[in-house]
């Protein structure tokens, strides 16, 4: 017999290619891709990639070919497992095949990817590699809607004023991928874009067990929102 596991792992293992290339067919085909401007703006944020290294510390970065770490943080979409279990897991050994293999994957969307579509397309794929020597079953679990806040907004405009006039920088515009399926739902009940005005650090290990945040952050993350308000008024 097929051991599952190791079934399981050739499959998870042909999502993704040498060039970091997302192999399910129809994947990207919905994507809008940045102009060349978009991706210059987005790499003018300040960022070392041997600290970056440093404080995850890893040796080498790796993602899709042809893009930056910040691009591939926040302009690509992703494939990742983020869980993998099956058969014997105790202590000490015991040679047995297991009968089943279990996996968690997650995919992280960008416009206009639908999650429902992408989800269709993984689980028709996943099925079609499957060897005829395994039985294949997909749970689909949730998903969330990319979204993408307008720089030329007077919501935004707003925000950079303000985080300028509290903290004596202008602010650079970015894109990060994370999981705030709220937003693309306001977009879609009430036809209005979030802007996401964040005062936390890289550092402050946002969801661990060691998470924490600073004063100074705080007290001028408070000042920041005020003056936000002020501005949008004078704006609007």
């Amino acid at each position: 017999m097929a051991n599952p596991i190791n079934e399981l792992c050739k499959m998870i293992a042909s999502l993704v290619d040498d060039q970091g290339h997302i192999t399910i067919p129809g994947f990207y085909d919905k994507m809008v891709e940045l102009t060349q401007n978009e991706r210059k703006a987005l790499n003018e944020a300040p960022f070392d990639l041997k600290e970056y290294k440093s404080d995850l510390d890893i040796h080498e970065v790796k993602g899709e070919d042809g893009y930056t770490t910040l691009e591939r943080a926040g302009i690509r979409p992703t494939l990742d497992v983020n869980g993998i279990w099956g058969g014997y897991t105790g202590e000490g050994a015991k040679t047995v095949l297991p009968s089943k293999a279990y996996a968690k994957i997650s995919m992280r969307l960008v416009p206009n990817q639908v999650s429902e579509e992408i989800t269709e397309l993984f689980i028709s794929h996943f099925k079609a590699i499957a060897p005829p020597s395994v039985k294949v079953s997909v749970t689909p679990h949730h998903g969330g809607e990319p979204a993408v806040t307008p720089t030329d907004s007077t919501a935004y405009q707003a925000a950079s004023a303000a985080f300028e006039e509290a903290w004596n920088k202008t602010p650079i515009p970015t894109r990060d991928g994370g999981s705030i399926p709220i937003v693309s739902l306001f977009k879609q009940a009430l036809g209005l874009d979030t802007v996401l005005m964040g005062f936390g650090l890289d550092s402050d290990a946002i969801h661990s067990p060691n998470e924490h945040y600073g004063i100074f952050n705080y007290l001028i993350g408070i000042e920041t929102i005020t003056l936000f308000h002020k501005h949008l008024a004078r704006l609007s």
